[in-house]
């Protein structure tokens, strides 16, 4: 199983080198990957895998506010989220996102492509094509790719999707990809036993569950 946290616009460099300390006193040959921001990136090694959680597809140059590979390549940092629903809400759209993801394939990054429908578009029970949309971008053969399906309508709800709704999306997305699959959406301790059951789900990418350290643990330790 994979392990991925978000910790979105949380931490300062002193605080997370504090949680990066307690996780990696924890954790031993589990699969975990922290996407703390940008300026809390730490040169030092751990037994997890550091990401970016966003980044502009360029070594550098004239792109005010933007993170360069030339930045990412300080940290040792090559592994990626793309799609993000909160980064495509800022206006990232399907072009901006190929080029990114156009960008991480040539350079060998290992990325996670995030895809996932609103409430709407749920209800009305387009998902599959909506889905299908977003990933028609993307080359779904890259070998360093993971694919992580988050509902709109369940990131920081509380409420996750149901398992049986999730087991038929990512049944769905392996018929397009052999990427791994992880599910992103209320991740927590209470619901995580059951997400581990569904067949086709490789891990999950977690968000507020994730920003307390411990709290992370426990999920990743959760049998």
């Amino acid at each position: 199983m994979i392990y991925a946290a978000n910790l979105k616009c949380n931490y300062t460099r002193s605080g997370f080198l504090e949680y990066a300390r307690v996780l990696d006193r924890n954790i031993s040959d589990q699969s975990v990957m922290v996407f703390p921001p940008s300026s809390a990136f730490l040169e030092a090694k751990f037994k997890f895998t550091q990401g970016a959680q966003n980044f502009y597809p360029a070594k550098s140059g004239s792109f005010t506010g933007e993170i360069g590979s030339d930045m990412l390549d300080e940290f040792g940092i090559t592994t990626v989220l793309i799609g993000h629903s909160e980064r495509r809400a800022l206006g990232e759209d399907e072009p901006f996102l190929k080029a990114k993801f156009d960008f991480a394939k040539q350079n060998g990054w290992d990325i996670i492509y995030c895809i996932g429908e609103d409430d709407i578009t749920h209800m009305n029970g387009s998902t599959k094509e909506f889905l299908c949309d977003q990933l028609e971008n993307i080359d779904l053969e890259y070998e360093n790719l993971v694919v992580a399906y988050e509902p709109i309508w369940a990131i920081g709800t509380g409420k996750s999707a149901k398992a049986e709704f999730i087991a038929e999306i990512l049944d769905f997305i392996s018929t397009k990809t052999t990427a791994p699959l992880l599910y992103g959406g209320s991740v927590n301790i209470a619901n995580i036993d059951d997400i581990k059951a569904i067949k086709n789900c490789d891990g999950v990418l977690i968000g507020t569950a994730s920003w307390d350290a411990n709290k992370f643990l426990e999920i990743i330790k959760k049998d």
